[in-house]
């Protein structure tokens, strides 16, 4: 069986969920699911969870664009993962890319690939820029919250307040504030 799935962020997208509606059912897709929810919050994209559980072994899941089914590379080896351990495989239209086929994984593979490269010389970018800037005394980073807050902490505690309340009410973590108790001690 061929199942479609079609996925838009917001409500009023209904023009690009139209259009990826009619493609699927061109493609021969004989059900689909279809959703308006943003590719980020994964647990809210229940009809996509829907479409996973539903195909079966010999079933093709197709999507038009990649963009639709996942929101990165490692939430696509994910769901690959998940198809195939059901026996399926994932087209995508637009890239004319089947992992039914030796082509298409290859396919997929390669541009999988591509994606981690372009992030990992980007992050290399960064880095490098942060460096640069650090050096010229332009970077200075994130200002330490919980440590600006040592004195507030450490007035709670004598108060006979509990970690977990002081984190609360200062809006740290309870390590930081533990960080903080244990450093003054030894202070």
């Amino acid at each position: 069986m061929i199942v479609g799935y079609a996925r838009t962020s917001t409500l009023d997208q209904t023009a690009g969920l139209e259009a990826q509606e009619r493609d699927l059912a061109k493609a021969g897709c004989e059900k689909v699911f279809v959703e308006q929810v943003s590719s980020v919050d994964v647990k809210a994209r229940e009809r996509l969870a829907e479409a996973l559980e539903y195909i079966r072994e010999g079933d093709t899941l197709v999507v038009t664009k990649l963009d639709r089914l996942a929101r990165s590379v490692a939430h696509l080896v994910e769901l690959l993962e998940e198809i195939e351990a059901k026996g399926a495989s994932l087209r995508i239209l637009d890239m004319s890319i089947d992992t039914g086929t030796p082509n298409g994984r290859l396919m997929l593979n390669i541009l999988g690939s591509v994606a981690q490269f372009e992030r990992e010389i980007m992050l290399e970018r960064q880095r490098e820029g942060i460096a640069k800037a650090k050096a010229a005394g332009k970077y200075k980073g994130r200002k330490p919250t919980a440590k600006a807050k040592a004195n507030e902490v450490l007035e709670l505690h004598e108060e006979g307040v509990g970690a977990t309340e002081i984190a609360k009410r200062l809006g740290i973590g309870r390590a930081s504030v533990y960080r903080i108790l244990d450093e003054s001690k030894a202070a």
